[in-house]
């Protein structure tokens, strides 16, 4: 029997609440107007067009879109729910919609004639709850890829087609671990597989971080991980029971965060949250490729002085490549002041009229298939090849698409997995230690 409710979720919020009480979350929020919550400050200029169009169609209606950051969104998000603050409509991601589901504040959108075949195979079921009600409409999607910096992979010999033709294994590290090691300088111009090589003191890393990954790895091992054949669950979705505990899963851990002690991988130190993720550490020149999602293409190409270039997901033991295919929804509160403003909104944000608007400003890739068809060609007008994150949607042969792991208690199994993985990457703790954490993770869902 679960005794989840609200404040027992935000109980680590409890101090900060008082401050966010008298937030502006539902200023501006009546029967004329629509308020819309989003995080990604390079998308807003996206929605402020469908807005535009939205309100057109909808004479006397408005739409009013606050933009926060990615940390700040979710606290300030959270705290709303208990202070009756919260938008009409906002921005879901898949490890948050379960809880929020079963703690009730959202909106059943079973009416609202979502067709699942009308948008990339799998986003649409993803935001079924286990109570079979839906409460997330498509948004966008996204999965893996490796960013380069054409100078460097030049210099240390590595075209492109040698890049997509990477492989991997736990033993060895195959090509990747090959690549990556040559991609490594040290402080006095010696490479990672030269003789004398010295870890301890390296220039320019072959992969930098993202940080140890929490529970999904999303930009840091899942690429390995899903390559294996690994699953996070015993399920699909929803799932019962997480796989921490796999041997598949723990040998490949062990190899990808050896790649840190051999001197290749940025250490867990070089990973400061939103001052210094992957992408800056390739911007400043200190690490050569990275792994990212398609919602930072954009950033990435926009390096001022750098050359970039992207390559499939190295080919695991499972002989397919493998990248994590995620996808966003726009969900309506429960207790959202204008519930009918709300619904035509989230009708529009998933129409084809809306998406294509946002796929033309290639910035992320829509949920249908004509708004992802806009932002492929928006993204080549900008002279960017894409091919690295659309082909593993098509190429079911050759590449493995997988989800992010639903399941109840998202929150608990990142609290847990978070600082469990940080001691693995770290060496303060053997990636053993993985099989007490998963118990402690399977127990709280046997609840």
């Amino acid at each position: 029997m679960r005794i989840r409710t609200v404040a027992a979720l935000t109980g680590a919020l409890a101090l900060s609440l008082t401050g966010c009480a008298n937030g502006n979350g539902a200023q501006g929020s009546g029967p004329n107007t629509v308020t819309y919550w989003l995080w990604d400050a390079n998308q807003l200029p996206a929605y402020q067009a469908c807005a535009k169009g939205f309100e057109k169609e909808n004479p006397g209606l408005n739409v009013r879109i606050t933009q926060l950051g990615w940390d700040d969104y979710w606290t300030k998000l959270t705290a709303s729910f208990i202070a009756g603050t919260e938008p009409d409509v906002f921005t879901d991601h898949i490890q948050k919609f379960g809880q929020f589901a079963d703690l009730k504040v959202l909106e059943p959108l079973d009416d609202l004639g979502i067709n699942p075949s009308d948008y990339q195979k799998g986003l649409a079921d993803n935001w079924i709850a286990q109570d079979g009600h839906r409460y997330g409409a498509p948004k966008d999607w996204d999965t893996v890829a490796l960013f380069y910096n054409k100078k460097m992979t030049d210099q240390a010999g590595l075209t492109p087609e040698k890049l997509n033709s990477l492989d991997w294994n736990p033993k060895d590290g195959g090509s990747f671990e090959k690549a990556i090691a040559h991609l490594t300088i040290d402080a006095k111009g010696r490479r990672g597989d030269e003789p004398g090589f010295d870890r301890n003191h390296v220039k320019v890393y072959g992969l930098a971080t993202n940080g140890a990954g929490y529970g999904d790895g999303q930009t840091q091992w899942s690429p390995f991980t899903g390559s294996t054949g690994w699953n996070y669950t015993d399920k699909a979705r929803w799932g019962t029971k997480y796989q921490y505990d796999s041997k598949t899963f723990q040998s490949t851990i062990k190899w990808y965060f050896g790649l840190a002690k051999k001197g290749y991988l940025a250490p867990l130190t070089a990973y400061s949250g939103g001052a210094n993720q992957a992408n800056a550490q390739v911007a400043s020149g200190r690490a050569a490729m990275a792994f990212d999602g398609a919602w930072m293409i954009s950033t990435y190409y926009g390096f001022k002085g750098v050359k970039i270039g992207t390559a499939f997901t190295p080919v695991g033991p499972s002989g397919k490549r493998a990248t994590m295919m995620n996808g966003l929804a726009d969900s309506i509160t429960r207790n959202a002041r204008n519930k009918p403003g709300a619904i035509k909104w989230v009708k529009y944000l998933s129409s084809d009229k809306c998406q294509k608007t946002v796929g033309r400003y290639g910035i992320v890739f829509p949920a249908t298939p004509e708004g992802t068809r806009a932002a492929i060609a928006a993204y080549r007008k900008k002279g960017i090849d894409v091919t690295a994150f659309t082909r593993p949607v098509a190429d079911k042969k050759n590449f493995r698409t997988f989800t992010y792991p639903i399941t109840d208690y998202a929150a608990d199994v990142t609290a847990l997995m978070a600082p469990a993985m940080q001691a693995v990457y770290n060496g303060s703790a053997p990636v053993g230690s993985l099989k007490k954490t998963t118990a402690q993770i399977n127990l709280i869902l046997s609840q």
